[in-house]
């Protein structure tokens, strides 16, 4: 696959947005309590999530000395989880012009910093473009939750395609925050396109064999919002199946995963 420009990321980024905000447009107060796969998630405190990160992401990337610092007391409070706290204190309606205002701003650094700068972030720094994408990622998959707790569908778009490469590239970090050996032997991903074209990564032959299917059901997968078993993705080799029983596109630890949809 072809990497995006970082112009078509920030739009990307911004019809993601959009998607989310059309999901929970006029949602009644009760509905902003309704629980979600994330244990002890509320709609609300997914949002939440989303305003709290995005007004870092923003602040790494205008004053990433302000953002370090910002960080450094954010370890410090853990356990507690600092970015839900703003959904379980305020209205909806604060919760959303909260979190409008800071993906906003979010957008605007993004499309104003230098892309050859390093951006700082919880984990190693990264490029702009593959910051940007993180953002994407995360919001597309708290926005599935969102989905799951309304008993909405979770409808596919081009911008998978931006989840699908981080979830690729992130094949390495994976193994090692799971405490697997790292493993060196490419493996061939051929996805469908919610439009029916194929997205590729790696040869055919690959030795660590391939992963194919969708592209709704791989980025599931990656994303932590989806069992292995819950898809139909096909998986061919050992490295392969290593790989996508513990996949993990998001930054730090080991996530818990998924536990199988009861049938």
């Amino acid at each position: 696959m072809s990497r995006p420009t970082r112009g078509e990321i920030c739009v990307d980024l911004s019809a993601e947005h959009e998607a989310l905000a059309d999901m929970i447009d006029g949602l009644a107060s009760s509905d902003w309590r309704r629980a979600t796969p994330s244990p002890d998630w509320s709609i609300a405190e997914q949002i939440s999530h989303l305003a709290f990160f995005d007004h870092r992401a923003a602040l790494a990337l205008t004053d990433p000395d302000a953002f370090v610092a910002d960080r450094a007391r954010l370890i410090e409070s853990a356990p507690r989880d600092l970015s839900v706290e703003l959904g379980r204190l305020v209205s909806a309606d604060e919760l959303l012009g909260e979190w409008v205002t800071n993906r906003d701003r979010l957008l605007h650094a993004a499309r104003d910093v230098d892309e050859s700068v390093r951006v700082p972030w919880y984990g190693p720094s990264m490029a702009v473009s593959s910051f940007l994408t993180a953002r994407l990622m995360e919001t597309w998959a708290h926005g599935c939750d969102v989905a799951d707790a309304l008993e909405r569908p979770i409808v596919p778009s081009a911008r998978l395609r931006h989840v699908a490469h981080i979830g690729v590239s992130a094949r390495p970090y994976s193994l090692m925050v799971n405490g697997r050996e790292a493993d060196t032997r490419p493996v061939h991903v051929e996805l469908t396109a919610p439009d029916g074209d194929l997205w590729a990564w790696g040869e055919p032959d690959a030795e660590g064999g391939a992963v194919s299917g969708s592209a709704l059901d791989f980025c599931l997968v990656v994303t932590q919002r989806r069992h292995l078993a819950d898809t139909s993705l096909n998986i061919r080799g050992d490295a392969a199946l290593t790989w996508m029983d513990i996949a993990q596109a998001f930054a730090g630890p080991a996530g818990p995963g998924r536990p199988p949809l009861d049938r």
